[in-house]
């Protein structure tokens, strides 16, 4: 082997494995792309898109350190942004939302206190059946109640009881947790505000 092959042999040796850097992104750049990312965007952004927009060059601490300043920055105007279940958000302030309101003339669906009340007992019980619901409210549940439910996204079919006749089995869903600004079912407020918080999600009437 000659001194030029051996040269070349040894820089390519010492160059397995090194990853080339991608472009260095300025801090108050990248802020500004995830801040328009999600304005942009219809639903939350969780760290898997996040970093996809810089084809996973930046890593996630740099873009939670950006995050952070984005909530810094919004704080004290009419939208915040916020950590869900399903990843971040920008979202109007429930005090601001009632002036809002007025520039749209449709009115969101209303939900019965039997479909609150409904709701209440799976985000807390779950996962629990048909007949564990009507157990505990002491009333029949209709079916168009749980229908209501799952059309809404906040609950879902999550298995079926080994008993007699395999009743499905109902819980929250990750739509539930971003309606109520929650990130997990940890988050809940206690029972006894619960039904305030409820009362506060779109069309309860």
């Amino acid at each position: 082997m000659s001194e030029e092959q051996r040269s070349l042999t040894e820089l390519v040796e010492s160059t397995e494995g090194v990853v080339t850097p991608g472009p260095v992104i300025d801090v108050a750049d990248l802020a500004c792309i995830v801040e328009a990312a999600l304005l942009a965007s219809t639903a939350p952004l969780d760290m898997v898109h996040l970093r996809r927009l810089f084809d996973d060059t930046v890593a996630a601490d740099e873009i939670l350190q950006a995050l952070g300043h984005l909530q810094e920055r919004w704080q004290n105007r009419g939208c915040e942004l916020l950590e869900l279940a399903d990843g971040w958000r920008f979202r109007t302030h429930a005090k601001i939302q009632p002036h809002l309101d007025r520039l749209n003339p449709e009115k969101p669906p209303r939900y019965s206190r039997a479909v609150m009340e409904t709701l209440a007992i799976i985000a807390y019980r779950q996962p629990v059946t048909r007949g564990d619901i009507e157990d505990i409210r002491g009333v029949t549940v209709a079916t168009q109640v749980i229908r209501t439910l799952e059309e809404r996204g906040w609950i879902d079919t999550v298995g079926n009881r080994e008993t007699p006749g395999r009743p499905a089995l109902y819980a929250t869903t990750r739509q539930f947790l971003d309606d109520l600004g929650l990130r997990s079912l940890t988050e809940l407020p206690p029972l006894e505000t619960m039904q305030g918080a409820l009362e506060g999600m779109p069309g309860v009437e």
